[in-house]
């Protein structure tokens, strides 16, 4: 799985002009899934999204995680975040998972982070064209690959 992290003062996704996800201060998660990704990877990943000490601490520091400051996430699909562009111009996507296995990890991912303790978690809707807002704290933006 590969997730794009980004700590946001708000966020939100909109579908043919419905606002379908929408959070105040936290994490906007893009996700992407890959076909070899299954429960471990799933698991392995919330505990890191929830536990990411990001956020400002009284001192200023990035020392405080998603839980500690009770923030809420916002999560969306993005197989794109799988694309090779090493070669010619339109990229390639062999390396994202087929659809059904993507939605159900996707699915489970958001359950596995209140499952973490993480309050809010707010979605995208899996495969639709979305408008993705967002405004930037920071900016801080990690990307994270799960081991294996």
């Amino acid at each position: 799985m590969r997730a794009v992290v980004q700590r946001v003062s708000r966020a939100s996704v909109t579908v043919k002009g419905e606002v379908v996800g929408e959070i105040g201060a936290g994490l906007l998660v893009l996700l992407a899934v890959a076909p070899g990704d299954g429960p471990d990877q799933v698991a392995w990943l919330a505990r890191k999204v929830a536990g990411l000490r990001i956020f400002a601490d009284d001192a200023g520091r990035m020392n405080r995680s998603l839980l500690e400051i009770g923030g809420a996430a916002l999560v969306v699909s993005q197989f794109t975040l799988y694309g090779d562009c090493r070669r010619g111009r339109r990229p390639s996507f062999v390396g994202a998972a087929e659809p059904a296995l993507a939605e159900r990890l996707y699915e489970e991912f958001c359950s596995a982070l209140v499952e973490q303790g993480v309050g809010t978690v707010a979605r995208g809707r899996f495969a639709a064209h979305m408008q993705v807002a967002l405004t930037n704290d920071g900016p801080v933006t990690l990307v994270i690959d799960t081991p294996g």
